[in-house]
């Protein structure tokens, strides 16, 4: 007995152990991937934060008959992305944004990030497709603790929107604010585990973070540095020593497509020092 007993301790510890590896494992290399991307020197804080923003759109809900600031009608959508698409806008990735911010390569003259967040079934169903249709990918912050329930996506279409171009991210495991991570418990809990299961199911690094709520401060930024290239806030003041885990996003409510524009340009068109 006490032999089973010694077995089954030593199988739990080599588990642990397994994920701890993982962990670290990819966390070296996102260092060593970054040292080796290119033979430029990377820019400090400060010429991150000199640099235009680029817009950054976050859309929630995608539906009719619903009242929110986080909740935008079917039509209302569609005519956003058109309106981006028939102004000459580029959407970008969280990759060509990080090589913008970093090695300073070159953007499409109007560009913009279009993301979405909580993992919502109509993103699938309905976001991606209207996507698509104008040659556009987004990003998609996935919280994890919604695979395959009701009203959300299931990991079949997460893994096809990866499939299909579109940027798969982080955003926590169940959106408990990252300033509440009291311990190595709770960022495992949160942000470790949760992205190392989200990986196996897009078959490909997940590199970005979205902040649930958009609730941010410095040390949740520094740890989620080590994890991550870029983590994204709302429209709020960014991180001095940390410009790329508080890039800036903007909420998109129920806006006619003109007022898109018009709030794009003044969130986004000049060098906002927040």
């Amino acid at each position: 007995m006490a032999r089973v007993f010694l077995f089954f301790k030593i199988a739990i510890l080599g588990l642990v152990v397994m994920s701890c590896n993982q962990a670290n494992k990819k966390a070296n290399t996102k260092a060593e991937n970054d040292n080796v991307a290119t033979n430029q020197p990377k820019n400090t804080a400060a010429q991150i934060l000199e640099k235009p923003q680029i817009p950054v759109l976050c859309y929630h809900q995608i539906a009719d008959g619903k009242k929110s600031e986080y909740a935008v009608s079917l039509s209302t959508f569609a005519a956003h992305i058109k309106i981006l698409a028939d102004s000459g806008y580029h959407s970008i990735s969280p990759d060509q944004l990080y090589d913008y911010l970093v090695f300073n390569k070159t953007l499409p003259e109007k560009s913009v990030m279009i993301t979405f967040d909580d993992s919502r079934a109509e993103h699938a169903a309905i976001a991606a497709p209207t996507l698509e249709k104008y040659g556009f990918r987004g990003v998609f912050f996935i919280m994890t603790i919604t695979y395959n329930k009701k009203n959300y996506m299931t990991t079949e279409q997460i893994a096809k929107l990866a499939k299909a171009g579109h940027t798969i991210g982080m955003h926590s495991w169940d959106h408990t604010m990252a300033t509440k991570y009291a311990d190595s418990t709770d960022w495992k809990k949160q942000v470790v585990t949760p992205t190392l299961k989200l990986e196996k199911i897009v078959g490909k690094p997940v590199e970005y973070w979205a902040y649930p709520n958009g609730v941010n401060n410095h040390k949740a930024a520094e740890e989620l540095s080590k994890h991550y290239k870029l983590s994204f806030i709302l429209s709020t003041k960014r991180d001095s020593l940390l410009p790329l885990q508080t890039v800036r996003r903007m909420i998109v409510p129920e806006w006619s497509a003109q007022s898109l524009l018009k709030s794009m340009r003044k969130t986004f068109d000049k060098k906002t020092k927040k």
